[in-house]
């Protein structure tokens, strides 16, 4: 599971991810922030 958050108070984004592991929570979060990013540009 992943969850965005865009911050009121700062200029970010914030990504909260849950997975079986911290690993795959790790993995999954960096793949959202990747997308994140690609559309930033």
């Amino acid at each position: 599971m992943v969850h965005l958050r865009k911050s009121n108070t700062e200029p970010i984004i914030r990504v909260y991810s849950e997975a079986k592991s911290m690993e795959i929570a790790d993995e999954i979060g960096k793949k959202v922030m990747d997308v994140v990013y690609s559309l930033a540009k």
